[in-house]
């Protein structure tokens, strides 16, 4: 059995607000996590949860990974913009043209973040988290595959996607270019082991699948968890198995 997505965490000088943000936006429910730290559950109670943990890193450039949040209708995506707008989002460009349909906003934090227009097939019957969009190659969208067990569901052009074969967000690369890595990421996967799966036996899957170790000096994942990188240099953690919520 392969590690499960665990949690979508993000970094943050303040987690509190941070977490405030995206239950107002998301409408996912707050609860207690591993250590104290701020969670947010799914309405279903499946899938991976969004943790916040304290980071003080500055934001050097847009973030290697951002939400795509998905709408029903033209009036729903006007909602979902309005309550980020109310609860501290604002508007941002990246380089957007008017005549897309998607809007670009920012959390609190900075992190940017799209609510698609209705009517994207790609994103269709995916949930309001629609995708999980990265910057990366065509290599570690293979590598995430194989490590999730996750079916690709997009490659083409070296852009990759891959879905859990229960359904929900995806997570997609774009494919080059890609951007420089400055600093540690504020978003980053968190994995939990499967029952009766040895920590040291995942890391060395991992590690064969083209995921590095970092060097000493690195730290941890914080909370037991193991400290790892994929084969794009982007953070991810291991865990112990951990218990629903």
């Amino acid at each position: 059995m392969t590690s499960q997505l665990f949690a979508i965490c993000f970094r943050s000088p303040l987690p509190s607000e941070s977490a405030r943000f995206w239950s107002e936006v998301l409408r996912w429910r707050p609860a207690g996590g591993p250590g104290e730290d701020l969670v947010l559950l799914p309405p279903d109670g499946a899938g991976f949860r969004i943790r916040f943990l304290p980071g003080q890193e500055p934001k050097t450039g847009q973030n290697r990974a951002h939400f795509d949040l998905t709408s029903t209708s033209p009036e729903d995506q006007r909602a979902t913009v309005a309550r980020a707008l109310e609860h501290g989002g604002r508007h941002i460009d990246v380089g957007q043209t008017p005549d897309e349909g998607h809007v670009v906003l920012a959390d609190p934090d900075g992190n940017e973040f799209c609510v698609i227009e209705p009517g994207n097939k790609f994103l269709a019957d995916t949930g309001l988290i629609g995708a999980l969009a990265c910057d990366g190659t065509q290599e570690v969208g293979y590598f995430w595959s194989r490590a999730l067990g996750w079916p690709l569901v997009w490659d083409q052009d070296e852009e990759t996607a891959i879905q859990s074969p229960d359904g929900g967000t995806k997570i997609t690369w774009g494919g080059p270019p890609v951007a420089p890595k400055t600093g540690a990421n504020r978003l980053f996967l968190e994995l939990a082991l499967p029952n009766r799966v040895g920590l040291e036996a995942e890391c060395e899957r991992l590690v064969g699948l083209g995921a590095t170790r970092p060097g000493s000096g690195a730290g941890d994942g914080g909370d037991g968890g193991v400290l790892m990188l994929d084969p794009d240099g982007n953070e991810f953690t291991v865990r112990e198995p951990q218990p629903h919520f």
